[in-house]
């Protein structure tokens, strides 16, 4: 007998019809030789502190940290969960094989795994991995079941995140409610949670801060065409209305007309963070709401799996793209100019090389029937998105006019829409925008030719930074915090992000919850609560939205083989290690004496062995120039992650010398290097030993 576990009643029901277990009965189906049975969610977690220690289930300082020598699981305490759990391990006793048929990315890897290893499963598994639940795909998955070891590191991954959370969860919530609550608040903190808030409190003490600061601009009207003097803004009315009457005394002179024709690439097919951030911009759905809508479409077979990361299609899906389109009957007015046509193999859309545990979120083919307005909205999303990638690129012109009068500088832009392309799917979504200089028909203009014209003061006021929304806090959740627009880089970035598409819906809600943050209307904003917290951490790990991104790439490198998921969960000991003793040992509210002249920093009772030191990187350290952002790496620099405003960088290579990370944080920590042996001259090519120094207009100086 073989034995399939399905993560939910519904999915195994739909395996069961496949696989021919037609009998219906307690807990399970059974037939032609298999049993198909379900968990529902979570069925086991992590031990807590109390089970291994019974001096644990206390919250004092002087326990802390808790690190137990070994993690184990437990079964949930829930009525429904023993009973079930106790027919699945029945039935595990009494097979030949399991199959693995638990949500197929990492959360579900870990659900199913706690099960089979609590049940003490000793025969054979296999895995069943599939991005759909139609009959073809299920049919498909068992074609290719693959051996359950082959996602030993999706496990290892997702058992390092759990741990993770649960040490710095279970030790920093303890220590900063018992050192900072005073018995009446309990301060919870998390590892994605923490950096989530602090971005919020940030945003809101940025915008509390703003003071509004009144400015005056030169404008002038040429041939039906408004113009922007390209000067600073002006501070003063009466610096202003000076300007304008110079500009009442000439003419205005056009120095250059330039059109550029250029192409607006198709958008990306839909992540679940994308999806998440467009349903909020267009209808409001929260992020948690959005997931919820785009798992019931998954579970009714109308899209493919929806708690993935990656823009991109696997190239085998390429044959299968016509039979998905034709299957889409309520777009068969946009689809029939693509299937007029070969479907191009684009690398923009399809790329195995970009596609990680499963593809982009794109629709089955199946039409659908039954579904709630919330459902269609979603549902329409997706499939406009997988319609319009298949269309040609947009194809725009650019006009870029300057003009002058006498010796003030003056530019207009405009675009034309020459060819739709994409845009076509969206064509009864296109909202008029006459207003906006970005989009507008521009007459020709002739360089050097001059005319009358309507100068004028434009009065307006600096804007404090904007609220974060659900979907501007999901990006740069998505971007470690960092503003990134471009869809390549944010792309390349994703490693980088803190929380999983999965888990950021749940993280928001859980600052809800806890009344860390508020809705208003759109806007998220921090409660005084969720304040006080961010202000009473002062350990900035904690907060760091790009130290939690590191630790996410670091999470991804364990699921392809190429970190040690022992050597993360050190790492984070260690860190809480010092974390402990930091707010303890170094507080002025506290030190220990042990003898008359001794001031010892140790606990009173005996600690887990320390990890080693964790070395500090260069993506730790903060940019010497603005003092604010930290740096980041690119191919060939290193730079200020707000290179935008900032302008810092520093090249990795300087007179034929490839500096080693340990130079570059000497020169931006220290403001010089050490002296380093072999450098060039240019262009004699001779070889001279001296040291770098930054100075004080942060440009790279040698010194011999």
């Amino acid at each position: 007998m073989i034995v399939c576990i399905a993560e939910k009643p519904s999915v195994a029901k739909d395996i069961a019809e496949v696989l021919g277990a037609k009998q219906r009965l307690d807990g399970y189906y059974e037939g032609n030789g298999y049993q198909v049975t379900w968990t529902f969610g979570h069925f086991c977690t992590l031990k807590e502190p109390h089970d291994y220690d019974m001096k644990w289930k206390y919250w004092r300082l002087e326990e802390l940290p808790v690190i137990p020598t070994n993690f184990g699981i437990k079964l949930i305490d829930n009525d429904g969960v023993r009973k079930q759990f106790t027919l699945i391990e029945r039935l595990i006793q009494n097979c030949d094989e399991v199959i693995n048929c638990g949500d197929a990315g990492q959360e579900g890897e870990l659900i199913q795994r706690w099960v089979l290893l609590k049940a003490k499963c000793k025969v054979p598994i296999k895995r069943l991995w599939i991005s759909s639940l139609t009959e073809e795909a299920i049919r498909e998955g068992f074609q290719k079941l693959k051996p359950s070891s082959d996602y030993d590191r999706l496990y290892s991954a997702g058992s390092a995140r759990a741990i993770g959370d649960w040490l710095l969860g279970i030790n920093a919530t303890r220590l900063f409610t018992v050192k900072f609550g005073r018995g009446q608040s309990t301060f919870s903190i998390g590892r994605v949670q923490t950096p989530t808030l602090a971005m919020i409190v940030n945003r809101q003490k940025e915008i509390d801060a703003f003071n509004t600061e009144e400015y005056w601009e030169l404008k002038t009207t040429y041939r039906e065409t408004e113009f922007l003097c390209q000067i600073d803004r002006l501070q003063s009315e009466d610096k202003a209305k000076k300007g304008l009457e110079y500009l009442k005394l000439h003419e205005f002179e056009i120095t250059s007309f330039e059109q550029k024709e250029g192409k607006e690439g198709n958008p990306r097919l839909y992540d679940l963070t994308s999806l998440q951030v467009d349903a909020n911009r267009k209808y409001g759905y929260t992020a948690d709401e959005t997931l919820k809508l785009i798992q019931n479409l998954y579970e009714k077979k109308l899209t493919t799996y929806p708690r993935v990361d990656t823009t991109y299609l696997s190239e085998d899906i390429h044959p299968k793209i016509p039979g998905i389109l034709n299957g889409m009957k309520y777009y068969s007015r946009l689809i029939a100019p693509i299937l007029a046509n070969p479907i191009p193999k684009s690398k923009t859309v399809f790329d195995d090389k970009k596609v990680t545990d499963h593809h982009a979120i794109i629709p089955t083919g199946v039409v659908p029937s039954g579904i709630n307005p919330a459902e269609q909205h979603i549902y329409d999303l997706i499939s406009k998105r997988f319609i319009a990638v298949f269309y040609p690129e947009c194809k725009v012109s650019n006009t870029t006019v300057l003009g002058k009068v006498e010796k003030l500088e003056f530019k207009a832009t405009g675009k034309q829409i020459i060819d739709p392309g994409w845009r076509v799917v969206y064509a009864d979504e296109v909202v008029e925008k006459k207003d906006n200089p970005e989009e507008r028909i521009m007459p020709t203009f002739v360089e050097g030719e001059k005319g009358p014209h309507v100068p004028l003061i434009h009065q307006g006021k600096t804007s404090p930074p904007k609220y974060f929304t659900e979907a501007t806090l999901l990006r740069s959740m998505e971007t470690a915090g960092r503003s990134v627009e471009d869809e390549e880089l944010r792309e390349l970035m994703k490693d980088q992000g803190i929380g999983r598409p999965s888990t950021r819906a749940n993280i928001i809600e859980t600052l809800f919850r806890r009344k860390y943050i508020e809705r208003k209307r759109k806007n998220l904003v921090a409660t005084p609560t969720g304040m006080g917290l961010i202000d009473t951490i002062q350990n900035e790990l904690l907060k760091s939205a790009e130290l939690t991104g590191d630790w996410e790439r670091k999470l991804r490198l364990i699921e392809k083989g190429e970190y040690e998921a022992d050597v993360f969960k050190k790492e984070l000991i260690q860190m809480v290690v010092d974390l402990t003793e930091e707010v303890i040992f170094n507080s002025h509210h506290r030190t220990i004496s042990i003898a008359p002249t001794v001031v010892e920093k140790a606990p009173p009772k005996p600690r887990a062995p320390r990890a080693p030191k964790v070395e500090i990187k260069l993506e730790d350290t903060i940019c010497p120039k603005c003092k604010a952002a930290k740096l980041m790496k690119g191919k060939a620099a290193a730079g200020c992650s707000n290179f935008a405003a900032c302008g810092f960088k520093v090249p990795f290579e300087l007179m034929g010398k490839k500096l080693t990370e340990s130079q570059l944080i000497d020169l931006v920590t220290k403001g010089k290097t050490a002296v380093i042996k072999g450098l060039v001259i240019p262009p004699s090519e001779e070889k001279i030993n001296g040291k770098f120094i930054l100075n004080s207009t942060f440009n790279i100086e040698f010194s011999a």
